[in-house]
């Protein structure tokens, strides 16, 4: 690309945002089912709270301890009450996004330049970054693999 590379020439318009009262259970789905392994969370006007990402599932899961269990015979034969586990299983799924999302928002403006974008990938370790316009209302996103491909192109 020659000239100087903005925000809004290599952003995803389609975002897939997530509102803060979503659950969790509602946000695997959608990372699933477009690819995605995070999401700007926004609320009811659009505007920018927080991001949720796959690694804030994760460190949820963390505490989910699977039941003992071995199998006997060719069956599974639990080792303790599997039910404590799934209580906690519900529990996570049934989640607010707001009680796991980052509210720790890095994000940049359409007209912003994208050795804005990468140093914020950079610096803060992030893999996405959200272009907002100044209402702080979301016009798409910025991934890892956006930023490559534009450099590498």
């Amino acid at each position: 690309m020659s000239g100087k590379v903005l925000a809004k020439d290599i952003m995803t318009k389609e975002v897939i945002t997530v509102n803060a009262d979503d659950t969790i259970e509602k946000v695997a789905q959608l990372m699933l089912n477009h690819h995605v392994s995070g999401m700007p969370v926004v609320d009811g006007e659009g505007k920018l709270v927080g991001v949720i990402s796959e690694g804030d599932l994760l460190i949820q899961d963390k505490e989910i301890k699977a039941p003992a269990m071995t199998v006997f015979l060719g069956g599974i034969v639990y080792l303790e009450n599997p039910s404590r586990f799934n209580k906690e299983l519900k529990r996570i799924i049934a989640l607010k996004v707001s009680e796991l999302m980052s509210k720790k928002v890095y994000s940049v403006g359409l007209e912003d330049p994208i050795e804005k974008v990468i140093k914020i990938i950079s610096e803060k370790e992030v893999n996405r970054v959200p272009v907002v316009d100044n209402n702080k209302r979301v016009l798409g996103i910025i991934s890892r693999q956006d930023v490559i491909k534009a450099t590498h192109s």
